[in-house]
């Protein structure tokens, strides 16, 4: 969108003659019929409640900086590899001077004093009561409590701006956006018969060393120390070093057991390592990603509380790695929302952070979640795509399961796991990369499922990986773990121990992977799923269970041109 400077000038001496309460020239900015599922309005907010916001400005040129996205991941492209800067990627997301004039000066006239939280100042962030709020704003404030945790919130159905800011500002939050992170999961004990659990056959159980047989893993250990896999920690979940020790003796007593990961901490974020705040899914992503990436530098990034929900939590990790350096070459987050419980300006918004990380060289990588085609909240009546898995920029993450009969290194097979989520976005169109698969599938379906997906919407997963009956030792117990959220880690160690070949070698890390893993060489370079129990069907070439397939670590490092 062309912003015009006559425009701005004009909305600053508007604002300059125009008192805070004025109400005449608001216009509504984003509004939602109802609360997301599960909440429900229990009442205004409290007038003193604080309530911490942040306003968030149009980028420039985002067009600009996906154009680029595209040139230096396609394999294609003259550029490939030839990552940006983040002063190119500020370049691309900066708001206009015009725009932020704008907004700041508004804010001041209403006494508001704003502090910048991103690395290309599109972000402003402030604090201020919800009598003010309301004011602001032109909306009332309400507590929404959600019928299944209790767990109360402050959010809006609807809020308004300013006529001469509504071209500027993309979103204000959190306002209309409900989001609850997917649930942990729960694991499950052992087989009775205790010689399952070193079994090579992998009848019943999945370990590293299954893995390695039927994805070909390399066991040697990595050798670059700048090549960091980076893995999310939300929702209180603590990584345990003692739980690793144990598992790795157990199940990967060729490699030190001593192996340690490191860790950074955001929002107040915190790895307590007391044995009973040991966290499941944390337990899973460090022990499937230290595990199966051999030597790769593995960081675990907890995002505390201090951002008022998880989306802010998100941004707040990403522009925490666009400053950093030392960014890791992958990142894999295991934890998500279901689509339609955030506003379309605030999909596009975290969408827009993932296309500027990727832009960097880092790859980024999502479970697609766990409950099939009804998303977070397992609904039925509409299927329900996840986010971020919808965003064109990431690479989502399904679930396979091996089936287990005559299992050899070499000679396996794989179903789509029935839990495994997958869909098309309501939000975001099937990027040019994957277009002409989303329509071959859909064209397949005929009249099937007529009305319950958005036909023209990018398709999710991307890809897959096993994600059944995984060992998991959490607080000095071992059980068995299923979901999605085990075989994000998986690929990610996949692709950093790529990464690690390819930096060795003199070449760049793979970043943003879509455009490869569509391409010619590297769809064949994964094993395709082509089998499913229940929701869509996995189908030879890609679907919405397993995407394009499983890795295959010997085509891959070929397609990478590695051999």
């Amino acid at each position: 969108m062309v912003f015009l400077r006559f425009s701005f000038l004009a909305a600053l001496v508007a604002l300059a003659i125009a008192t805070p309460t004025d109400r005449s020239a608001f216009l509504v900015h984003e509004h939602r019929a109802q609360p997301a599922s599960g909440f429900v309005s229990t009442g205004p907010a409290p007038s003193d409640a604080q309530l911490t916001l942040r306003i968030a400005l149009n980028p420039n040129n985002i067009a600009g900086l996906e154009s680029e996205l595209y040139a230096v991941s396609d394999p294609s492209s003259s550029r490939y590899g030839q990552h940006l800067t983040p002063e190119e990627v500020a370049g691309y997301v900066k708001p206009s001077s015009d725009a932020l004039s704008a907004v700041t000066s508004w804010l001041q006239t209403n006494k508001i004093s704003a502090t910048t939280i991103s690395p290309a100042g599109d972000v402003l962030q402030f604090k201020i009561p919800v009598s003010q709020a309301n004011s602001l704003f032109n909306t009332e404030f309400s507590v929404f409590t959600h019928s299944d945790t209790d767990e109360t919130t402050i959010r809006t159905l609807q809020y308004s701006l300013p006529a001469e800011l509504s071209a500027a500002v993309a979103y204000v939050h959190p306002t209309t956006t409900f989001s609850r992170p997917f649930a942990v999961p729960k694991p499950q004990p052992l087989p009775s018969n205790s010689k399952r659990d070193t079994d090579p056959t992998c009848a019943d159980i999945t370990t590293i060393s299954c893995l390695q047989g039927e994805y070909g893993i390399p066991t040697t250990s990595a050798t670059q120390t700048n090549n960091v896999l980076g893995v999310s920690g939300y929702d209180n979940e603590f990584a345990n070093f003692n739980d690793l020790k144990q598992f790795l003796a157990k199940y990967r007593p060729d490699f030190p057991a001593t192996t340690k990961f490191d860790v950074e901490l955001l929002d107040g974020g915190s790895n307590t390592q007391v044995t009973g705040f040991a966290g499941v899914e944390a337990s899973l992503d460090i022990q499937y990603t230290v595990g199966v990436a051999s030597g790769v530098p593995v960081k675990f990034i907890s995002v505390g509380p201090l951002n008022n929900d998880t989306v802010s939590g998100f941004l707040d990790q990403i522009n925490a790695l666009i400053s950093d350096p030392s960014r890791p070459t992958v990142l894999t987050t295991s934890y998500g929302f279901d689509e339609e419980d955030l506003t379309l300006p605030v999909a596009q918004g975290l969408c827009n952070a993932y296309a500027q990380l990727g832009a960097l060289g880092t790859s980024i990588l999502f479970s697609s979640g766990d409950g099939g085609v009804g998303g977070n909240e397992f609904e039925c009546t509409t299927f329900v795509p996840t986010a971020p898995s919808t965003c064109p920029w990431v690479t989502s993450v399904g679930s396979s399961q091996t089936i287990l009969e005559n299992f050899t290194k070499n000679n396996f097979s794989e179903i789509g796991a029935a839990f495994s989520s997958g869909g098309f976005s309501n939000y975001f169109e099937a990027p040019a990369y994957q277009k002409g698969d989303v329509d071959a599938y859909i064209s397949s379906l005929g009249d099937t499922y007529s009305g319950l997906f958005n036909t023209t919407g990018r398709g999710f997963p991307d890809v897959s990986a096993e994600g059944v009956n995984f060992v998991v030792v959490a607080g000095n117990e071992t059980g068995l773990v299923s979901g999605t959220s085990a075989s994000s880690p998986v690929f990610a160690s996949v692709i950093a121990l790529l990464n690690d070949e390819l930096i060795a070698a003199g070449k760049s890390p793979l970043g943003f992977l879509n455009p490869f893993l569509y391409s010619p060489a590297g769809r064949a370079a994964l094993n395709d799923v082509s089998d499913c129990t229940s929701g869509f069907n996995a189908t030879v070439g890609w679907d919405p269970v397993t995407g394009l397939g499983s890795p295959n670590y010997p085509k891959l490092r070929t397609a990478v041109g590695l051999s």
